[in-house]
C-alpha cells in the first residue's frame, strides 16, 4: 500500500553569506494506514519549518514532499483543491486564528459552504453540532460566542472541529498545546488518538515537550539542528533512547518525584583535547561539540540513519544516526 506521505532528503537553507540551515537532509514516512508520528526537539530544530514546507506553504531548497504518491509542489490546481481537503493544519495560537469580529460559529460554517458538505441550512446546523459534539464542546455554549469569550483550550478543540467537518487523512498540528493549560491538554490529545481510532485520521504532531509525545504513543522523530538523530515507536526511543541527544532530552522531562533530582546538565566534550570544535563545518556529527561520547569520526564525516548495530531486541524498531552503534 502506498504511504499517505513521504518526506524525501528535504533541506531548507535560509540567507545568503550566513546561511541557517533550518533542515538538513531530513526524510521520513508517514504509511497509509491511521497513525500517529510526533517530530520533536528543541526550538530551532527545524519542526515547524518542516510543517510548513508539509502543508505546502514554503518551498523548499532541495527535496520534496509527496502526498499519496504525488509531489505537491508539481500539482495543478484540481489537485491541490483535493490536498487542502484532506490535509488540516492545527496551528499554536489558539488566540491569533480567529477574527474577533465574527463568533465561532461562522468557522464551521465557512468550511460547510466552501467545500458543500451540507445541502441546507438545518443539515449544516446538525453538522456543526455533531462536529462540536466529537470535540467534548457543547453546541449551545460555544456557536454563539465570539472568540473573546471562549478559553484557549476551548478554541483549539474548535479548531478541531473544523478539522473534524472535513474529515482529513492527515492533521499537521504544530505545537497545539503549548498554550493551553494542562487540564486541556490531555483532552486535546484524546481527541487526536480518538480521530485515529475511530475516523483513520493520522496526525504529524510536532512538539518540544516529550511528556505530550509520550502520551500519544505511536512513532517519534527526534531532530537537532535540522536532522534526524533518531526515530522509530516511541515506546522503544523514550523508554531506551539510543542517541546522546536523545537521551539529553528524555532526561530533562520533570519528574514528579520530590527525592529525584532533575538531570540538569549534560557534560560537554572536550573541545579543547579533541581540537576541533565549530571550525568543523556540518560535515559531522552536529552535536559532537555538546556530546560526552564524542569520538574523533564524528568530527569527520556525517553519521548515517541506519538501524544499530546492537544485540536489542528493540533494535530493529528504531533507526539511529551515531557512530556508537555502527
Amino acid at each position: 500500500m502506498r504511504d499517505l506521505l513521504v518526506v524525501e532528503n528535504l533541506r531548507q537553507i535560509f540567507g545568503g553569506r550566513n546561511q541557517t540551515f533550518a533542515v538538513d537532509d531530513v526524510s521520513f514516512r508517514i504509511p497509509a494506514e491511521p497513525t500517529i508520528v510526533s517530530l520533536v526537539g528543541e526550538s530551532g530544530s527545524g519542526k515547524s519549518t518542516i510543517a510548513r514546507i508539509i502543508l505546502g506553504l514554503l518551498q523548499p531548497t532541495a527535496g520534496r514532499v509527496l502526498y499519496d504518491g504525488a509531489d505537491i509542489a508539481m500539482s495543478g490546481r484540481k489537485w491541490n483543491r483535493k490536498f487542502r481537503g484532506e490535509v488540516q493544519a492545527v496551528f499554536q495560537d489558539p488566540y491569533s486564528v480567529y477574527n474577533p469580529v465574527y463568533k465561532a460559529e461562522r468557522v464551521l460554517k465557512l468550511v460547510i459552504r466552501k467545500f458543500g458538505l451540507a445541502k441546507s441550512k438545518a443539515e449544516a446546523q446538525a453538522m456543526m453540532e455533531e462536529a462540536l459534539r466529537a470535540v467534548d464542546l457543547r453546541p449551545e455554549e460555544v456557536l454563539d460566542r465570539h472568540p473573546h469569550q471562549l478559553s484557549g483550550g476551548q478554541r483549539q478543540r474548535l479548531m478541531l472541529a473544523r478539522v473534524y467537518l472535513m474529515r482529513p487523512r492527515l492533521i499537521v498540528a504544530d505545537e497545539p498545546v503549548s498554550m493551553i493549560d494542562a487540564g486541556m491538554r490531555a483532552s486535546f490529545l484524546n481527541i487526536l488518538q480518538d480521530f485515529r481510532d475511530s475516523h483513520g485520521i493520522s496526525t504529524l504532531f510536532i512538539t518540544h515537550d516529550l511528556s505530550t509525545a509520550m502520551y500519544l504513543g505511536g512513532e517519534i522523530i527526534v531532530l537537532y539542528q535540522g536532522r534526524i538523530m533518531e526515530q522509530g515507536a516511541t515506546q522503544t526511543v523514550m523508554n531506551a533512547p539510543l542517541h546522546p541527544y536523545a537521551q539529553l532530552l528524555i532526561s530533562s522531562i520533570p519528574t514528579p518525584d520530590p527525592r529525584r533530582r532533575w538531570d540538569e546538565d549534560l557534560s560537554a566534550a572536550p573541545l579543547a583535547e579533541i581540537g576541533y570544535g565549530a571550525s568543523a563545518g556540518r560535515e559531522r556529527c552536529l552535536f559532537a561539540d555538546r556530546c560526552p561520547q564524542v569520538m574523533d569520526q564524528c568530527w569527520g564525516a556525517r553519521p548515517r540513519l541506519q538501524a544499530p548495530k546492537i544485540d536489542a531486541v528493540d533494535s530493529a524498531q528504531r533507526d539511529v544516526a551515531c557512530y556508537l552503534y555502527e
